[in-house]
């Protein structure tokens, strides 16, 4: 993990420098803030088994997440902190004709969900080898950009939503799913939770839209931020996915 960290901020700027600062890093955290929030330590592939804990059908509700992104057939969706595709493949199967593009930036994950692709036949989820600073996505190739539990301990959260922002088609959407920062009983460590507030504060400050925040999941926020298709649009205000 230590390794991770330290590859995250090294490939940046100076992490004290523009739109960051820092201090000495609590438990959970790096000690460098954005917008008055520390950023968390990654998650890495060590922990790879926890993302396929049997028991996170109960505790998260994922087909109930991937149900409320309202998918089109044809749609290409980047999974971003895919880990282990636990969200790539579910969100595959959906799509008839689009693909998924599945970024993480450790080479552990990836071999984890190229291992799978070959072993399960599943053409359409493609692996992507990311950047701390860029998915390296094509520009505005990209219907919908899911982050699941992963946006807290991106160590350069600007220079990345910029990148998705890119990324993202006119209209296209940004879907973010955290920990309900705002309630204590949500069994997760303070830094990896945000409140709606906080990501809202960071999402919308580069340019992204707020749609709406859906409470279908059990302990999760759904996000919804929207890339505007011309000047002066308003958002759509009803469905988490895009109208029908």
């Amino acid at each position: 993990m230590a390794v991770v960290l330290a590859a995250s901020i090294a490939a940046g700027a100076d992490a004290g420098e523009g739109p960051y600062s820092l201090r000495p890093p609590s438990r959970d955290g790096i000690g460098k803030v954005y917008m008055g929030r520390e950023i968390s330590q990654v998650m890495g592939h060590c922990g790879a088994g926890w993302l396929e804990r049997p028991e996170r059908e109960r505790e998260e509700a994922p087909e109930r997440l991937v149900e409320a992104l309202g998918l089109r057939a044809g749609d290409v969706v980047a999974d971003i902190g895919a880990g282990t595709g636990y969200f790539s493949f579910r969100m595959a199967s959906r799509l008839t004709s689009g693909r998924v593009l599945a970024v993480d930036i450790q080479p552990e994950m990836l071999a984890i969900i190229e291992a799978r692709r070959r072993r399960e036949g599943v053409a359409n989820v493609e692996p992507i080898r990311g950047t701390p600073l860029d998915p390296n996505l094509p520009e505005a190739g990209v219907d919908v950009v899911l982050i699941v539990d992963a946006y807290h301990e991106f160590s350069h959260p600007l220079e990345m939503t910029q990148a998705i922002r890119r990324a993202l088609r006119p209209g296209g959407r940004l879907v973010l799913v955290e920990y309900r920062g705002e309630d204590p009983a949500v069994p997760i460590k303070p830094l990896h939770k945000m409140t709606e507030a906080q990501a809202r504060k960071e999402i919308e400050a580069q340019g992204l839209r707020f749609v709406r925040r859906s409470d279908v999941l059990p302990i999760q926020h759904i996000l919804v931020f929207e890339k505007p298709k011309s000047q002066g649009e308003a958002p759509p205000d009803e469905a988490v996915g895009p109208p029908r």
